[in-house]
């Protein structure tokens, strides 16, 4: 896994190893980048479900101002500092709860110009049925 674009385009990213993280792939994180163009350029981030902080870290890399990282697993959240201080970068990392974390910053006061998630996949439903998925959660 590596960074796509900005100043540290190609730099490779430290990803936990197994199945508990599913890093969003090169050509994805790519593709919504390329998109954005300049956009994200002063952007302050949110990334929910962080997992490596590779979207955060692609952020930062195009030019974002700053980055908060939310995620669950304190073995993941050391990916996330491992790779920011390979960088040479700071990251607000938060270990909790992604819906914990949005609702402590929303009484907080805390806005952010581009926030993104990348949720575990859920169970598939069945016709007819709502989704209990993490990805539901946070939409609702």
């Amino acid at each position: 896994m590596r960074i796509t674009g900005g100043q540290w385009a190609g730099r490779t990213l430290s990803v936990p190893p197994g199945l508990g993280v599913r890093p969003t792939p090169d050509k994805v994180r790519q593709a919504i980048f390329n998109s954005l163009g300049p956009w994200i350029d002063g952007a302050t981030v949110l990334e929910l479900f962080a997992g490596s902080g590779a979207l955060s870290l692609e952020c930062l890399s195009r030019g974002a101002a700053s980055a908060v990282c939310v995620e669950k697993s304190s073995k993941h959240a050391s990916y996330i500092r491992r790779n920011a201080k390979a960088l040479e970068t700071k990251v607000d990392i938060r270990v909790q709860c992604a819906l914990q974390a949005v609702k402590q910053l929303a009484e907080a006061g805390r806005a952010f110009d581009f926030v993104c998630a990348d949720p575990p996949y859920g169970d598939k439903t069945a016709p007819g049925q709502r989704s209990e998925s993490w990805a539901q959660k946070l939409l609702d």
